[in-house]
């Protein structure tokens, strides 16, 4: 069943598995970019990487309105039910869960977390998601790390990465040229560029750096614009 990925701006995306909507990182109406605003956002899940605002900003609205339970670490299921949301569930790394469509696993991801009174938000986090058929890795906020070359191996199926989904700002993650490393541990058949261009200090050149990504033989790299799809087949 194809999955399609929808990238509304900055760090956020729309993943419909055919079987429901998973929403990452909701940030939508304080970001310059986002194609979208929270009030018009349906979905059946959120996933959050961290506490950082850039990331959790909509979250507690729309899982309200929406119903949807949110997987995050155990300090943000803390903080978010203390702002009342009712369905949450509080994961560390390496856990797994259902999600509509299949399974998400909190992968590793090297970063800072916090709220935005400075309080710790506990360990951030990728997630690796099995979906519709598709295997996709959304990296989150982080460096290139060696455990990359674990998380692109192929499944006992064989089945290896569909998808990569890598941060590329530089100044608080990783820029291209570390991407670029980080593409020939996971092997993925199509890598998406994020958080980048969101404000000057992280403006980048995605469609340089996607010819870099094919010029070395890496994967299918594909630049979305803010509100733009690429479906998995």
């Amino acid at each position: 069943m194809p999955v399609t990925l929808t990238w509304t701006g900055h760090a956020t995306w729309l993943i419909d598995t055919g079987a429901g909507t998973l929403l990452v990182d909701p940030f939508f109406d304080e970001c310059p970019t986002s194609s979208m605003r929270a009030q018009d956002v349906d979905c059946d899940a959120i996933l959050v990487t961290h506490a950082h605002f850039d990331h959790l900003a909509d979250a507690v609205a729309i899982a309200k309105r929406t119903g949807a339970s949110v997987l995050c670490n155990f300090e943000i299921a803390q903080w978010l039910g203390r702002h009342g949301v009712a369905k949450t569930l509080a994961m560390n790394i390496g856990g797994r869960a259902d999600v509509p469509g299949g399974h998400a696993k909190m992968e590793i991801a090297h970063h800072s977390s916090s709220f935005a009174d400075g309080t710790y938000g506990g360990n951030p986090a990728g997630w690796l998601l099995d979906v519709g058929g598709s295997r996709i890795y959304l990296a989150g906020d982080t460096s290139v790390f060696l455990d990359m070359e674990r998380i692109g191996r192929p499944d006992q199926s064989g089945h290896g990465l569909d998808v990569a989904i890598l941060p590329i700002g530089d100044l608080f993650t990783m820029g291209p040229a570390d991407s670029l490393e980080a593409l020939r541990m996971l092997k993925p058949k199509v890598a998406l560029p994020s958080h980048y261009d969101t404000w000057p200090p992280i403006a980048q050149d995605a469609t340089a750096w996607a010819g870099a990504v094919r010029a070395a033989g890496l994967a299918d790299a594909r630049v979305l614009r803010p509100g733009e799809s690429v479906v998995v087949p």
